[in-house]
């Protein structure tokens, strides 16, 4: 599946006037995360584990 094809949503973190906006999209092996300013770069993945610590870890837990 290209990254093209991936079903991305806006971080609800994002800022709302349209700056600084991260999207992300899930699929059963990673997370797939993307400046939405620039989607012609290549976004970056990680796997579904590493995603729930850095999650976690973003949350305070």
């Amino acid at each position: 599946m290209s990254t093209t094809e991936l079903a991305w949503f806006k971080s609800s973190y994002s800022g709302s006037s349209g700056d600084d906006c991260v999207e992300v999209a899930v699929t059963e092996q990673a997370v797939h995360v993307r400046d939405s300013k620039d989607v012609t770069r290549p976004d970056f993945a990680v796997g579904r584990d590493g995603w729930a610590r850095f999650v976690g870890f973003a949350a305070g837990a």
